[in-house]
Order: structure tokens, then sequence, then C-alpha cells
């Protein structure tokens, strides 16, 4: 069965609970901490593994406390932890997280061992991949090493998910054609259209999603918090579907992006092939998480969100709801999702494949 390799970062994640953020020259009290394992690569690759797929860990980490503890958690959950290095050149990377009440956060992430990933690294650690399975990379580690991750993935026959985040500053991983899922929040897509020169105008993320889409010729999916998702995929004319969040009281919503985006890879390789049925497995696993404390230990188990998913199942008529006309990633055919009716994984079936 194809398996999920995930290339990117791993943090120490030291969370600090605060009345509020503070402002410029401000100290504030908190009331708690804790230290726990995280890094987008390290929580995408355990809620991948979470999500029932078989997923290996390319990274780095100290040769400390900090490592031993991700190192550790990574293995509990499943994740193959063969292809993490460990050095003693510098330490593992660290996250600061101030969570307020009601999830919102701040985080500061200082990359320590992640700076050290190289290309070489990445080719070692991806050398079983073939096609089928899926490549799953961040930007919280050197973009020539995504970049290289990328090209090398393409070049065996792997699906490439490109997460871009923190938001780019450089375009060299965003090589139209280079990627096959690019998945981004809206600060993060905003900043994409800009690194292409796209207008800044969008009246929406659908039509942001739907731009870039086309100048990336890739299945585009934007997470959008409370309101959900939506994705579009180049070649679908004007459509872009979107699926709603669970109503849930969040807690912490640390993990939430690095959840969604794990399952949804996760998703790719099982084979999963209606688009709307895998973003919405992937919503429904990101509410879970942000119900809890932490980041790596958020992330929910498999039967926790198909049951969550099953509760949550649309009606015949609210299966998912689009934007414009048309289907998204099969030829033009008359209205296919702006009439009230099931999605179904015919209308969708190229959108995870292609």
């Amino acid at each position: 069965m194809p398996s999920v390799h995930v290339v990117g970062s791993l943090n120490a994640d030291q969370l600090l609970e605060v009345p509020s953020f503070p402002g410029a020259g401000e100290t504030v009290l908190g009331s708690g901490m804790r230290i726990s394992a995280g890094g987008k690569g390290g929580n995408q690759a355990v809620a991948a593994a979470r999500a029932g797929a078989a997923t290996a860990m390319i990274g780095a980490i100290g040769d400390d406390a900090h490592g031993r503890l991700v190192r550790d958690a990574l293995a509990s959950a499943g994740v193959d932890t063969g292809p993490v290095r460990t050095t003693a050149d510098a330490p593992t990377g660290l996250a600061v997280v101030m969570l307020e009440p009601g999830g919102d956060n701040r985080i500061i992430v200082t990359p320590g061992a992640n700076a050290s990933l190289t290309e070489a690294d990445a080719e070692a650690g991806l050398a079983a991949v073939g096609p089928g399975d899926v490549v799953l990379l961040q930007l919280e580690i050197p973009a020539p090493v995504v970049a290289h991750a990328a090209r090398t993935a393409r070049a065996r026959g792997a699906r490439v998910v490109l997460n871009a985040a923190p938001a780019p500053t450089d375009p060299g991983c965003l090589t139209p054609g280079g990627l096959d899922v690019l998945v981004v929040n809206e600060p993060e897509a905003e900043a994409v259209a800009r690194l292409l020169g796209l207008p800044g105008h969008a009246a929406s993320p659908e039509e942001r999603a739907l731009a870039l889409s086309a100048a990336l010729d890739a299945l585009v999916v934007c997470t959008l918090g409370a309101r959900g998702a939506c994705a579009a995929r180049s070649g679908s004319g004007r459509t872009a579907l979107h699926v709603p969040a669970l109503p849930v009281v969040p807690v912490d919503t640390t993990a939430a992006g690095d959840t969604f985006t794990g399952y949804l890879a996760a998703a790719l390789a099982e084979g999963v092939d209606d688009l709307a049925a895998a973003l919405r497995r992937a919503a429904a696993a990101a509410a879970l998480a942000v119900t809890r404390g932490g980041a790596m230990t958020s992330i929910p188990e498999r039967r926790e969100v198909l049951r969550a998913d099953d509760c949550s199942r649309p009606t015949p008529g609210n299966a998912g709801t689009s934007h414009h006309a048309g289907t998204l990633g099969a030829p033009e055919t008359p209205d296919t999702l702006d009439t009230p009716g099931p999605t179904t994984s015919a209308t969708l079936s190229h959108s995870l494949k292609d």
C-alpha cells in the first residue's frame, strides 16, 4: 500500500498560557507552561499515521532531551523515525507558543537542527519512494531542501503535497507543475499569490484558490478556520468546492492546520478519490484537534475522526457547495456541483488522482 513520507521540521513546543498577548514593551503573567513534541513536519507525520497511513519522517533533531522527546513521540504514534538524523552540532528546534483563552495563538520558532537538514538527507530518506506514495513538505526547513525533495519525489513517480507554511517569501518551491497539491490558509494563500504575481484583489478565498490552481497546475486547498475549507483544481473550469467545519468550542488551535494536512495526505495515499469526502475527513480531524491542548497530543485517532465525520455527514442536497459553474477535476458539464444534490465520487474522481 502506498505510504506517506514527510520531509520537514521537528521541534519541542513550549506552550505558555496567557490571559492576552503582550504588546510592545508589555509583560504579562502566564498561568501555565508545558513542553511537548511538535514541529510542522512532526505534527503532520503523526496525523498521517493516526489517519492510518504507513508514515516515515525525514528530519533532524539535536542530541538532547528535546530531541529524544520528539523521536519517542513520533515512534509511539507509529511513525518510522529511521530517516530522522541526530546531530551534535545544533539543538533540537524550539517553538514558543503563546495561547490565549479561546484557543488563539502566537508562535515563534527557532529552527535549531532543522536548519541543518540537507538535500542529501532528503534524497536518502526518499530512496524507497515510488509511484502512489505521497511526499509531504512544509517550509520550516531550508527552501533548497524542500525544492530538492519535491523534484526527487516527482522523478520517482510520487505525489507531492506542499503545505506552504510558514508563508513563503521565496517562489523557488512554487514551480508550476512541480507539485500536485498545495495546502494553505488564507494569509498563506495571499502570500503565494503575491509571489506568483497574481492580482491581489480576489473577492473570496475560493477565487484565490482558483487563480492559484491555474498558475501552479495543481490542486489547491485553502483552509478557512471555523468556515471549513475550499479546494480548486486546474482544468476544472470556474468551480471551487467548499466543505464546512464541524462546530466546536476551540481550546488550542496550534495543530489544526497540521492535522488537516496530515489527514489529507493519508487520504491521498489510501486512494480516496472523492475530494469532498477527503476534505470532510480532514476538516473533522482538525475540528477534534482544536478541542484539546498541545500539538501532537491533540491529533485524533482515525476511529474518532470517522465517527465524527459520520455524525456530521451532510444529507442529500447539502453535501458540499460550489462557487461558479462546472465540475472540479473533470471536463465542463452542466453545473453538476451547482445543482442541489449529493456530491458524488464520480464528479470529483480526478481531483485526488491527477
